[in-house]
Parts: C-alpha cells; structure tokens; sequence
C-alpha cells in the first residue's frame, strides 16, 4: 500500500480513469461488432460515421492509438462499401 497522501490519490484517479476507459473501449468495440453483423447497406451506411467518431475520440484521448483507429476506420469503411 502506497504511503504518500499523493500516490493514494494517484492511485485513486487512476482506477477512475481506467474504469472509464475501459467503458468507452469496450462501447465501441460492441459498435463495431454490430457495424461488421449489419448486412442492410443503408443501416451500415448510418451506423458507419458514430462508430468511426467513437474510434476518433478513443484516439484523441489515447485510450488506442490513432495509427489503430485510422485502421479500424478504413476497415470498417471497405467492408461498408462492399456490402450490397
């Protein structure tokens, strides 16, 4: 157990953060998957540009790397444009 009064609140903001993170990881990873199970073009078409802002803010806020979402995003995109 940490003894400083500014590492107990460390750990404290920490454990904050990585609930949060791990929350809005895993919204958009269940975005995805129900983007990737979406055979209507139209659906896809409208579900394509919230998952793509979730991955972008993912990004921003460094909970993925931005190299991953732009990944991600163009995957996501081809497999769009591929359904018919």
């Amino acid at each position: 157990m940490a003894n400083h009064k500014s590492s107990i609140k460390r750990i404290r903001q920490t454990n904050t953060k990585r609930l949060r993170n791990r929350y809005h990881a895993k919204t958009a990873r269940n975005a995805m998957r129900v983007l990737r199970a979406t055979e209507d073009k139209n659906e896809a078409q409208v579900l394509l540009p919230k998952v793509c802002s979730m991955l972008d803010k993912l990004a921003k806020k460094n909970v993925i790397h931005k190299n991953k979402a732009g990944n991600l995003k163009s995957k996501l995109t081809k497999h769009v444009n591929k359904l018919a």
